[in-house]
């Protein structure tokens, strides 16, 4: 699963690193603990007068369906499992027309020792973002404003026998958010392209060959507060256990 992670990027880097577009006035609130419920950048495609454009949006971490009553169902979606969101109500109608990209630094994982949980945080070796599969919708409040709402795509984490980082990962969680390389992340985000089964597919069947560029270390149980959030988050833990 993903439930934390960290995206302090400027705009102008993720703006270059999606080759996208931004709204001049859009503004990223830096954080090193991302939670569900906050608002989080995220990369769509749309079609305008015929052209492609991909743009970043600000969304609501946890997906709001349009038929909700209120924003409380996204509380519990802020992950979609890849094997069942083209058949469940709340996920099946983005998975078809509503794609996204959701960018990070790296996340957090906490890993299960009896009874202690010991933080990891994940990243890419060379510092770069992470691409997630996502999904978006759009929630309609009773004030008649708009709220864009996004989930983040999981699969089977890799088994304890993959080489290098993948085995890490397998002892990590039993989940695994699923990442998107150039060629992946196009494909995904396309919105002519409704072959939902398909599509996921392919991003399952890439992401492993994604995620061996990664690499974890352990980081301080601090992260478990969603209160504390700065950069010192980041810095390497050597536990007693």
């Amino acid at each position: 699963m993903c439930g934390r992670y960290v995206m302090a990027k400027a705009i102008g880097d993720l703006v270059a690193e999606a080759e996208a577009e931004a709204d001049a006035n859009l503004e990223l609130r830096q954080s090193w603990n991302v939670a569900p419920t906050t608002d989080v950048p995220i990369v769509l495609e749309r079609l305008i007068d015929g052209q492609l454009h991909r743009q970043v949006h600000v969304a609501r971490w946890g997906l709001v369906p349009g038929w909700a009553k209120d924003l409380s169902v996204g509380v519990r979606a802020f992950n979609a499992r890849s094997e069942t969101a083209a058949g469940k109500p709340t996920f099946r109608s983005a998975v078809k027309k509503r794609r996204a990209a959701v960018p990070v630094e790296g996340y957090y994982e906490w890993k299960k020792e009896g009874s202690k949980k010991r933080p990891f945080f994940v990243h890419r070796e060379d510092g770069k973002l992470i691409f997630f599969a996502g999904l978006y919708e759009w929630w309609k409040d009773e004030d008649g404003s708009w709220i864009l709402s996004t989930s983040i795509m999981t699969m089977d984490s890799p088994t304890p026998e993959e080489p290098g980082v993948l085995g890490e990962l397998a002892g990590l969680h039993d989940r695994l958010p699923i990442p998107l390389d150039h060629d992946t992340m196009a494909r995904w985000l396309d919105p002519e392209n409704e072959d939902a089964p398909e599509l996921i597919e392919q991003i399952r069947a890439e992401a492993f060959d994604v995620a061996s560029t990664w690499s974890m270390y352990e980081v301080d149980p601090a992260v478990g507060n969603v209160r504390n959030n700065g950069p010192e988050l980041l810095e390497q833990h050597q536990s007693l256990f």
